[in-house]
């Protein structure tokens, strides 16, 4: 499975311009942007599943920075402050990582 079976390509590429510049990435936007807030439970579980590179269930840090470049290869990585951001919004029990409901905002 890959994102463009779930979400179009065109939509994820204007998404991902959006926030070329570094210091301007907003995960409530990227998601509105590239489609993800509009998709059933199930299709944001496919997504995260995708995102989530070591299948642990969850979202680290350390993958979160490589967040737009599972949309678009090539892409930016996110800056530490988007990423120390990110985290905080999303991770409700403060352990560092985000679960799957985080993605459905």
């Amino acid at each position: 499975m890959s994102l463009t079976s779930i979400l179009s390509a065109e939509a994820i590429e204007n998404a991902v311009k959006d926030c070329q510049a570094p210091e301007t990435f907003c995960y409530k936007k990227f998601f509105q942007l590239c489609g993800l807030s509009s998709k059933t439970p199930q299709e944001v579980k496919d997504v995260f599943q995708i995102l989530d590179e070591d299948n642990s269930g969850f979202i680290e840090e350390s993958e979160l920075k490589y967040f737009l470049q599972r949309f678009v290869p090539g892409a930016r990585t996110l800056t530490e402050a988007e990423t120390k951001n990110f985290i905080s919004a999303a991770d409700d029990d403060s352990d560092g990582k985000i679960g799957v409901e985080a993605l459905r905002f």
